[in-house]
Formats: C-alpha cells, structure tokens, sequence
C-alpha cells in the first residue's frame, strides 16, 4: 500500500526506502512493546490469549507488502528477543523464537501480498488479514509436528496454543483491517 502510494506522488527511491525503514521501525518497535505492556497487564496467559505482537505484524504486512512485510516478520520477535533477554525475561523464549520467527514471517508475507488489493479496495484488508492468520497458523503447526522430535515443541502443544489464541486472532482480524482501512484514507486523502 505504501509503495503505490509513494509510487503515485512519485517519491524517489531514497524516499520510498526511508519512509519504509521507518514504518517498519515503528511496527517492530509496537511488536516489541505491545507484548510488555499485556504481560505486565494480564501475566504470562495475556500473551497466549491476545497475541498482542501478532498485531503490529500483521499491519506491518498490508502497509509494506510482501517483502517488507516478511522483514517485519522475521526481525520483529528477534528485536523482541534481543531487547528482553537483556532485561532478563526473554520474550518470546528461546525454544519459540524460531517458530515465532517463521510464523510472524508468514503472517506478513501473505498479508503484504493484498497491500496492492487493499490501496484499492479497502475492504480487501479483511480477506489478506484472515488468510495471514491462517497461513501462519498453520505453518507455526507444520513445523512443530515435522519438528517435535528435535524440539521442545510439540504439534500437540502448538495445538493448545493455537486454541489459546483464538480470541486474540478474532479481535485481530476485526482490529487490523479497521486500523488499515483507516490508515489507507489518510493515504489517499493525501493523494
């Protein structure tokens, strides 16, 4: 979505990349707060319910596309990591940060690839946020069942996971694409 629209009011490349850098620092930077904020909250099972770094991924993903999106994936539980270990209470942990990784990465990936759809038709957002969840989900499960028998991990656990975020994924794919929505009439306002 942003790069149409930078495309449009015909940003130089400098400009696309600096304006994207920064959106995709503003996104890893929420993916590494929102979590805090619910654990500090709810405990350790706000983060299970609510999947609060799921969010910011997946607007991250329609905003940027495809291959911004799929950066914001994969760096933003890895910043996540990073910052928190040194606090002393790794977040994600360490044995699900690369699932984590690979998930987060597919939730962005798929969603970005609606970023175009969605500067055209807000309510594509919707569609891309829904399948984002999905695929990711699922990918999180593949890995851990083909997995399990190397990792702590295993595609039963993933399971129980998956259903214990359940109602943070229905807030997230009535939330985002909201947000997204929003965000893209601002964007073509300006236009």
């Amino acid at each position: 979505m942003l790069e149409q629209v930078l495309t449009e009011k015909r940003a130089a490349l400098p400009v696309k990349i600096t304006v994207k850098m920064l959106v995709s620092a503003i996104v890893i930077a929420l993916a590494v707060l929102l979590p805090q904020v619910f654990h500090a909250a709810l405990g350790a099972q706000g983060g299970t319910a609510w999947l609060p770094m799921y969010l910011p991924v997946l607007l991250g993903g329609c905003l940027l596309g495809t291959w911004w999106g799929l950066g914001v994936g994969l760096l933003a539980p890895l910043v996540s990591f990073a910052v928190t270990s040194l606090a002393g209470n790794a977040m994600p942990a360490a044995a699900r940060l690369p699932y984590m990784m690979a998930e987060l990465a597919v939730f962005a990936a798929v969603a970005g690839a609606f970023s175009g759809k969605i500067l055209e038709n807000g309510w594509m957002a919707f569609p891309a946020v829904l399948l984002a969840q999905t695929a990711g989900r699922l990918s999180f499960l593949a890995l851990a069942a083909i997995f399990q028998g190397v990792s702590p991990l295993s595609a039963a656990a993933a399971w129980a996971q998956i259903e214990a975020g359940l109602l943070g994924l229905f807030v997230q794919a009535v939330a985002v694409p909201l947000l997204v929505m929003g965000l893209r009439l601002l964007l073509i306002r300006k236009k």
